[in-house]
């Protein structure tokens, strides 16, 4: 809970190159800081000359080697009533610069703590990339040692989701060599130099491309935007079996089948098996190979059966295909996954009872021999 009496943290974004980029908020709030927690105050001081604004506030230095020292004083001034406002040389505090500690502790004094937006070079280079932007992750500087960098690359490797990067010219060439060579060599990916800036640069192309560009001399801030597996060209064959499917559909409409046995034909056709009549057959010599294999569902069902290797009675998913004849270039895959059991099979046996025959003398059983 904030506290009434304590004062307000500011996290302002500053431009990343181009001056012209900065909001007028963001030269108010120069103008009326009490306490201005600056990552390199020459820069800061040239950004106000800049925007024509004078700097009546105490400057304060807030580099990462201080970070955590200035930032018990910084909260005390929070807590007793002043406000404070964050600026780092680039973009916005605490995404790879100083400022997440110092929020941290606003927070704990029960300080305000709100945000003046601005330029931002993880979302600029994202959506100059071309490369799939809906799901993203930033990665930010990767470790300059040579173990931890092949680690964090090995962990990234399997990563769906498209990847950002801060690199240093000096390391860029051998930053990309090593994603090449963790991530693969087709991978594609974006090189973004100086962004905003006059020497501007976007460089597209696999990361053997850039690691070869990247030999040469580079200069300026690099940002690096690297396509997940998802975007990596796994999906030309999907579409490319998807197009083949719609084709399949309407063509079995012309020729007069129902839009239901149309669907389910490609299903089947995906999955490179026979009809049904035979999928005994394929299943049990796949089951032989052990492959995994895609199915036909029950009859008149538009959906494929994923089966796992080595028992082919166990399905681990289906596989739906959606077309609509109307628009056979709408059509879609998509593969729902069956969860595994959590119980295993429970084999139950009938009790049997062991009945003694009564002998016909009128005698106990057991006498003349007999067992019981």
């Amino acid at each position: 809970m904030n506290d009434d009496t304590a004062g307000t943290l500011t996290v302002a974004a500053a431009p990343i190159g181009c001056l012209d980029d900065a909001s007028p908020r963001l030269a108010g709030a120069l103008a009326r800081a009490e306490i201005i927690a600056a990552e390199d105050t020459r820069r800061l001081r040239r950004l106000a000359t800049g925007l024509g604004v004078a700097l009546t506030g105490r400057i304060v230095s807030y580099y990462d080697a201080v970070e955590s020292a200035r930032a018990a004083g910084l909260a005390a001034e929070l807590a007793a009533g002043r406000d404070v406002l964050l600026v780092t040389d680039a973009g916005m505090p605490g995404v790879s610069d100083p400022g997440y500690r110092l929020v941290a502790a606003a927070v704990a004094a029960g300080a305000r703590v709100t945000a003046l937006p601005g330029p931002s070079a993880v979302t600029a280079a994202l959506a100059v990339s071309g490369l799939p932007s809906d799901r993203f992750c930033f990665e930010g500087f990767l470790p300059r040692r040579a173990g931890e960098r092949s680690r964090r690359l090995a962990e990234l490797a399997a990563q769906p989701r498209t990847m950002v990067f801060f690199e240093s010219p000096r390391r860029l060439a051998v930053t990309l060599a090593e994603m090449a060579a963790a991530l693969g060599d087709e991978r594609r990916a974006v090189a973004c130099r100086e962004l905003t800036k006059t020497h501007e640069e976007v460089r597209r192309g696999t990361l053997a491309e850039l690691a070869a560009w990247a030999a040469g001399e580079v200069r300026g801030e690099v940002t690096l935007v690297v396509a997940g597996t998802a975007g990596a060209g796994a999906g030309q064959a999907g579409q490319q079996s998807l197009a083949g499917a719609a084709e399949q559909v309407a063509a079995r409409v012309a020729a007069g089948a129902s839009r239901k046995g149309a669907r389910t034909a490609p299903a089947g056709g995906l999955r490179g098996g026979r009809a049904r009549h035979g999928r005994r057959d394929a299943g049990a010599e796949r089951r032989r190979a052990g492959t995994p294999s895609v199915g036909a569902g029950r009859a008149g069902s538009p959906r494929g059966r994923l089966t796992g290797p080595g028992d082919g009675r166990r399905t681990i998913g289906f596989l739906h295909v959606f077309v609509k004849p109307s628009h056979p270039d709408r059509t879609r895959l998509a593969l729902r996954q069956r969860t595994a059991p959590h119980r295993a099979r429970v084999r139950v046996r009938a009790a049997r009872r062991h009945v003694q025959q009564v002998p016909a003398d009128g005698g106990q059983p057991g006498a003349h021999g007999q067992r019981h």
